[in-house]
Order: structure tokens, then C-alpha cells, then sequence
């Protein structure tokens, strides 16, 4: 089971859109150096719904390469069609990834049975282990608590990133699923309760930017030490709020730009952050003592 903190990995990108991959290298390896437990690509965050086909099993394939087992690789191949996100997984199974991350089908708007179908029929055709991904924001749709629990039966559902900001949901989960079963928070701003009510780690944007940082709370609140997970996430707290003070990755993205790890690049319909908001996230990066 993974486990700490798995950062949501950006894309970057050249200002004419193109991906960066000699600063995705980098990128990796300074995740390496910072105790990152892992890596989620070609997610939200990594924009994977701006990536045509090639380039997303292209993007996934390279990641794995260069962390070249360093740290696992979970690569992110859901869409809102299930013959689709099937066919992805399928074609990267064999890229020297350790898992998959499947958002719920978004837009179409499906019902717990459809939920439930669509996640067992693609769990019938891979062979890695599927992460499920609850974040109804931006889907459209929640998978409920009971929907999660029929799907923890199928031996390749590992566990969930839950990105609803339900606190509620940690130990009902758990009490549904067992201890076997993974538990992520998708939110930043609660990944630390979350993880002292029974997570096992967390996929974060913070980690982005302050990687060691993000690991070494994420320890600290896996293990029960609440005092620590506090200390370390007091400093964070900035950031969890105000890279999101416009849609996810555009603050994020910025603020790599800002610290000089990543160019300009972001691809439409998506910008670069407003002028407004840069002194927001600036202000961030400096109480988390990044700049």
C-alpha cells in the first residue's frame, strides 16, 4: 500500500505549450531528494485533459522512466468514458508504473450502479492496483461510502482519494473497508486531520512546492504524532489555501515559476495566474519560508 505523501505531479511546459521534459527530470529527481513518497501524473494537476492520447501515455511512460523505480509512479488514466480510461490503462500497463489513479466518470454524471460498473469493469482488465478518485467539485458526481465499499471487494481496488473535504468520511470508510484498503485525502487544507483520523497519506498540490515539507508532515500525521503533523503543517497553511485561489494548476504552476523550478507554460483554456493573485501566492511561498 502507498503511503505519505503523493504529490500531484504538474506537467510543465515551454511557453508555447510544449512539455518541458528536461525540467520534468529535474522535477523528479528534487522529489527524490525531498522524501516524496510517490508521484501521481498526468492528473488534474498535470492537465492531463489538455494532453491528446499520445502525449498522455507518452508523459506517463517518461515519468516512469525517470523516477526509474526512486519512488512509485501512479499514473492518472481516468476520463468520463469507460472504454476510454480502459484502453489508456491497458496501453501503459507495461511503462514500469506501480498503480493507477481513476477519477469518477465526469460530466455524464453517472449513478452509484453506473459508478460501480464502470469502476469493476476496467478493474476486470488491468493488473495493477486501482487508487479511485472522489473529488465531486469538479466531476459532477459523488461516489457514496456504500458505492466505495462494493468496490473494495475487487482484489485491484486498493483504495481512494477522497478530495470532498468530509472528514466524516475517513472512519466510515475505514470501518466499511477494513485496514487493508488505502485512504488519501485529496485536500490539502484537511490532509492532515484526515490522516490522524486513520489515513494513510495523502496526493497533494502543496507538495508541488514544498515537497520535504509535505513529506515530513505526512510522516508525522500517518504515525499519530499530532503535535508534529501540526508544527510542520502550520507553516503550510497558506499555501493549502491560496493554491487554489484560482483553478488547479494555475496558482500552483505560477508558483514554480516563481521559485524557478518550471517555465511559464500552461495550456488553454487554462492561464497563467491573474496579476491580482500573484502577490496572494507570493506571500504563500514566503510563509512557508519557500522564498
Amino acid at each position: 500500500m502507498f503511503k505519505g505523501s503523493l504529490v500531484a505531479l504538474v506537467t510543465p511546459m515551454s511557453e508555447d505549450g510544449r512539455i518541458d521534459y528536461e525540467c520534468l527530470e529535474r522535477l523528479i529527481d528534487w522529489h527524490v531528494e525531498s522524501g516524496t513518497a510517490g508521484l501521481v501524473v498526468a492528473g488534474t494537476t498535470g492537465e492531463s485533459s489538455t494532453l491528446s492520447k499520445t502525449e498522455h501515455a507518452g508523459l506517463i511512460r517518461r515519468v516512469a522512466d525517470i523516477a526509474a523505480g526512486r519512488l512509485p509512479v501512479i499514473a492518472g488514466t481516468g476520463s468520463n468514458s469507460t472504454r476510454q480510461t480502459m484502453n489508456l490503462s491497458v496501453e501503459v500497463a507495461d511503462a514500469g508504473i506501480d498503480g493507477y489513479l481513476m477519477v469518477t466518470p465526469y460530466y455524464n454524471k453517472p449513478t452509484q450502479e453506473g459508478l460501480y460498473l464502470h469502476f469493476s469493469t476496467i478493474a476486470d482488465a488491468v493488473d495493477k492496483p486501482i487508487m479511485l478518485y472522489n473529488v465531486p467539485g469538479r466531476t459532477a458526481v459523488d461516489m457514496l461510502p456504500e458505492t466505495v465499499r462494493r468496490l473494495a471487494g475487487h482484489p485491484r481496488i486498493m483504495g481512494i482519494k477522497e478530495a470532498t473535504g468530509d472528514l466524516g468520511r475517513v472512519q466510515r470508510i475505514r470501518a466499511d473497508c477494513g485496514d487493508g484498503f488505502g485512504l488519501y485525502s485529496g485536500d490539502d487544507a484537511t490532509a492532515r486531520e484526515f490522516m490522524l483520523l486513520g489515513g494513510d497519506g495523502v496526493v497533494t498540490v502543496t507538495g508541488n512546492v514544498a515537497p520535504a515539507q509535505m513529506a515530513a508532515m505526512a510522516v508525522a500525521a500517518v504515525a499519530g504524532d499530532a503535535d508534529e503533523a501540526a508544527r510542520i503543517d502550520a507553516g503550510l497553511t497558506a499555501l493549502h489555501r491560496d493554491l487554489f485561489v484560482e483553478a488547479n494548476p494555475i496558482p500552483v504552476k505560477w508558483a514554480l515559476e516563481r521559485l524557478g523550478r518550471i517555465p511559464a507554460g500552461i495550456r488553454l483554456p487554462l492561464t497563467r495566474l491573474s496579476a491580482d493573485y500573484r502577490p496572494v501566492v507570493e506571500a504563500a511561498l514566503s510563509a512557508a519560508e519557500l522564498i
